[in-house]
């Protein structure tokens, strides 16, 4: 297995003499989360052999993203690699000088593929960003473009509304307030950077972090994204991508209590009906679905006031199709 050290971040760019669109492709920004790493490292292998030939534009992957995580085999070196991106001066921490790093990489670059597996059983999915807006929380006008790297990647599922509510959830956490700037930089992840800076990203979830099969996903989806651009050749009778469902993040719900359990063992996607229990607060209180969705992120484990499940319904966009 390939070494990682922590004060060196291992980045393999390839240039094609033809011009063409810019692809980064992250894995191991989570430290725990491996899928992305062989999937990356699969690709390095089959470009270096000749058996992958870039045609055009300029493709640069990097495998782990956060050493010292891996090194520890576990989510975070110091902090989340993946809250508060954006460039610090001085960085305060580890994650901080990686970021540092990373960004003028993702500025460097016009698409993001951000490969990552979570903790919960479930399968596969895409999450995409907002719809184009010229709203204050994250303007956006490349969001056909994002919704086609989404439907060509090959998931069942792709999940939409991301910034807008983690924004809601630190109001609720704070009594209605609406957050700070502060407060709300902390939930920008590289592909809200990527987007800042005029670009377009998409994160892969590639499966359960231990699933076999999740390495598999994340190199499909490094071919699928370079197919979809023209970087490289397109197999003669290469598949139509499928249509997945389309689900929309609609709220966050918080572990209070470290006495705070869930009624069963819950499954990213799981299905529940309108009055369907979910979990029991330490007080006795119930939490029921207010409507008809569907479970996402499931964290048996959640520390205190963080983040112990996201809840998402069916959404009415269509990424086949341009906004209008």
């Amino acid at each position: 297995m390939t070494s990682y050290p922590d004060d060196i971040l291992r980045i393999h760019a390839y240039a094609a003499l033809e011009p063409g669109p810019r692809l980064l492709v992250l894995g191991g920004v989570h430290g725990n989360e491996t899928c992305g790493t062989a999937g990356i490292e699969r690709t390095v292998a089959e470009f270096d052999s000749g058996a992958l030939r870039l045609l055009r534009g300029e493709l640069t992957l990097v495998p782990v993203c956060n050493p010292l995580a891996r090194r520890l085999r576990r989510r975070e070196g110091e902090r989340n690699l993946n809250r508060l991106f954006r460039p610090s001066d001085p960085p305060a921490d580890y994650e901080a000088r990686i970021t540092n790093r990373l960004c003028p990489l993702l500025d460097r670059h016009e698409v993001l593929l951000d490969l990552h597996s979570f903790q919960s059983a479930g399968e596969a999915f895409a999450m995409i960003g907002p719809r184009d807006n010229d709203g204050p929380l994250e303007p956006f006008a490349r969001a056909f473009e994002e919704g086609q790297l989404a439907l060509h990647i090959g998931t069942p599922r792709v999940v939409e509304g991301w910034l807008d509510i983690y924004a809601a959830g630190l109001a609720q956490r704070a009594g209605g307030l609406p957050p700070d700037e502060a407060a709300l930089a902390f939930g920008w992840g590289t592909n809200e950077y990527m987007r800042s800076r005029g670009g377009y990203g998409v994160t892969l979830e590639c499966g359960q972090h231990d699933d076999p099969a999740a390495p598999a996903v994340a190199h499909a989806a490094i071919h699928a994204a370079l197919r979809l651009l023209g970087m490289v050749e397109t197999p003669p009778g290469a598949p139509a991508p499928s249509r997945p469902s389309l689900l929309r993040l609609v709220s966050v719900t918080d572990r209070l209590h470290a006495g705070d359990q869930f009624v069963r063992e819950w499954a990213t996607f799981d299905p529940v009906a309108q009055g369907e229990p979910i979990g029991m607060r330490d007080d006795g209180q119930m939490l029921h679905a207010d409507r008809d969705g569907f479970i996402v992120f499931p964290n048996a484990e959640a520390l205190p006031g963080t983040e112990w499940f996201y809840f998402a319904v069916a959404s009415d966009r269509d990424l086949a199709r341009p906004a209008g």
